[in-house]
């Protein structure tokens, strides 16, 4: 997996000749650009708008302390989310390749520190949220049938799986199946906002304003406690990076992702903060508290039985995430095993297709395995924090190559208080979560660390005895047989 090795050889191999003779591909093997200006709002949206906004936005207003503040906090989290987002937008058009985190770590800190990251990410980071976000969508598409009794765990756990094969064979088949899956599915968690919106709106325009009064009543707002509104808030705004893993397939990524990335922001923060303000025209904040499930308690107080569809819309909204998230994520380790800290067989294209096979389909064993034997909440606290972490470090890469690489071409350049905002932001996040939760935090910090000797391992002392190479050799070649894969050419 040498990095030198990987470059002078990847095509290269009778092996790899072989498999392109025997499956004989029509044209040039690549991803092709076809994630237009639609699609890229699509893989932003349909990532960032999950199951929160429907299910819980209690952590805000718990934290906040009045209706008034959380309103501001959820405007303030979509206005640092942009930052962030045009951060990234510099980065995707000055460094014109896929990968997101891991590639611009790369080009700013070099290979070893890009490793930790990939670390963390193939090892429980991405396994993880992909388990998490589906057992949402299993939960939800159970509810209406189960109703009003509670869902077996295992029915649960069952039908996230059939979810996560399902997504993970859709982006397996085309590149198109996925780009209009995401944006069917992106108008469908719009559609469900604006159910929502409009409805509330409609109360307030009548005069259901009660729960308004004295929003911002200063004795009940409690300033200990707004970092955590914050850090909640932010996480609810998360998926604003998806389109950066995947920028060698945007059409004209100098124009596409600036302006995908500012209209995608600008419509969920105006949606996120138009839903809250028609929760509030129904709900009391002592409601909001006391809800399981925000959008449910909405539409049960108003719309009686079309309540039933709620859980459905919810449903949705996760599949959009799973379906988005896993289409980014694989061109993290497509783009890893290109620069030769992954195996080879990750880099390579399905001949017919034209989509990363086994990127796609690597994280499949593992969010399999912690899904029905792992305690991936547990988990997920423990590398939450992380993910953090490194956007700051990738920002911070920005602030860097400013004085490092000044000759870099740069089509979009944002003023540089922009990534320092943000930067500052998010040590300030992981800064929080190792204040309010050093334990766990601390052990999703040590699991992270364990990739520093995995780099020297695996990439540094690379020197394998010859039985071995043959094997892994033997192990490619049949691999790239059964999944019709090639290099890309």
């Amino acid at each position: 997996m040498n990095r030198k090795e990987t470059a002078s050889q990847n095509g290269q191999t009778k092996a790899d000749r072989g498999v392109k003779a025997a499956c004989d591909p029509p044209g040039k093997v690549e991803l092709r650009k076809k994630v237009t200006l639609l699609r890229g709002i699509s893989i932003i949206i349909g990532t960032i708008i999950g199951a929160g906004i429907f299910i819980s936005p209690k952590g805000i207003l718990q934290n906040s302390g009045s209706i008034g503040m959380s309103l501001v906090v959820w405007v303030a989290c979509g206005l640092l989310s942009l930052f962030g987002a045009l951060s990234y937008a510099e980065l995707g058009t000055s460094i014109k390749k896929s990968g997101g985190h891991y590639t611009y770590i790369l080009e700013a800190f070099g290979p070893q520190v890009a490793f930790v990251q990939l670390w963390a990410d193939i090892i429980a980071i991405r396994p993880a949220g992909v388990a998490v976000i589906s057992l949402a969508f299993a939960r939800y598409i159970l509810e209406p049938i189960f109703m009003p009794c509670g869902v077996p765990q295992m029915a649960i756990k069952l039908t996230t799986a059939i979810g996560i094969t399902m997504v993970m064979y859709i982006n397996s088949m085309s590149v198109s199946w996925t780009a209009r899956l995401q944006i069917f599915l992106t108008f469908s968690k719009l559609l469900a906002i604006s159910i929502i919106i409009i409805p509330g709106l409609y109360q307030l325009f009548k005069g259901e304003t009660k729960n308004f009064q004295n929003a911002f009543q200063v004795d009940t707002v409690q300033l200990t406690n707004l970092p955590l509104a914050f850090y909640s808030g932010m996480y609810a705004y998360a998926g604003w990076f998806y389109l950066n893993f995947v920028i060698e397939e945007v059409e004209n990524p100098e124009r596409n992702v600036p302006l995908a990335i500012c209209i995608s922001m600008v419509i969920v923060t105006v949606g996120y903060t138009l839903a809250n303000v028609a929760y509030y025209t129904v709900i009391s904040a002592a409601e909001l508290l006391a809800s399981h499930a925000v959008a449910v308690t909405f539409a049960e107080k108003l719309m009686g039985n079309f309540s039933m569809a709620v859980p459905i819309f919810v449903a949705l909204s996760c599949f959009g995430s799973m379906n988005g998230c896993l289409f980014a994520i694989s061109r993290i380790f497509y783009v890893a095993s290109r620069e030769g800290q992954l195996p080879q067989i990750l880099s390579m294209i399905h001949v017919r297709r034209h989509t990363p096979i086994a990127a796609v389909i690597i994280l499949y064993p593992v969010t399999m395995l912690i899904l029905f034997l792992g305690d991936l909440y547990s988990l997920l606290n423990f590398m939450s924090f992380l993910r953090w972490f490194f956007i700051g470090v990738a920002v911070t890469g920005l602030i860097y190559m400013r004085y490092t690489r000044p000759e870099m071409p740069r089509p979009f350049k944002v003023p540089i208080f922009i990534p320092a905002v943000f930067t500052f932001t998010s040590f300030f996040m992981v800064f929080l979560s190792l204040y309010s939760d050093p334990v766990n935090t601390g052990i999703g910090f040590a699991i992270s660390l364990t990739g520093i000797p995995a780099y020297y391992i695996f990439i540094v002392f690379n020197k394998k005895p010859k039985w071995f190479q043959r094997f892994s050799d033997s192990v490619k070649t049949s691999l790239q047989i059964i999944l019709e894969v090639v290099p890309e050419i």
